[in-house]
């Protein structure tokens, strides 16, 4: 079973096409660089959209230690 759908792939694809003519912009609004930036707007606008796209991932965090006192 497919993970994404077809058309959140071109999504991707248009993203990625952006990149490269430098007309993709970050959320400050400077050009994006990252290739990999580039996919995850792509996948956050087919998200927007209600495309077939896992969740995104969330950050996994340390837990602390406590120290016992004896």
């Amino acid at each position: 079973m497919a993970r994404y759908s077809k058309s959140a792939g071109k999504d991707v694809k248009r993203a990625v096409k952006r990149k490269k003519k430098r007309t993709l912009k970050s959320g400050k609004g400077g050009a994006v660089k990252s290739r990999k930036q580039a996919i995850a707007i792509g996948l956050s606008e087919a998200r927007k959209k209600g495309k077939k796209v896992p969740k995104k991932a969330k950050k996994k965090t340390k837990k602390k230690k406590s120290k016992k006192k004896s």
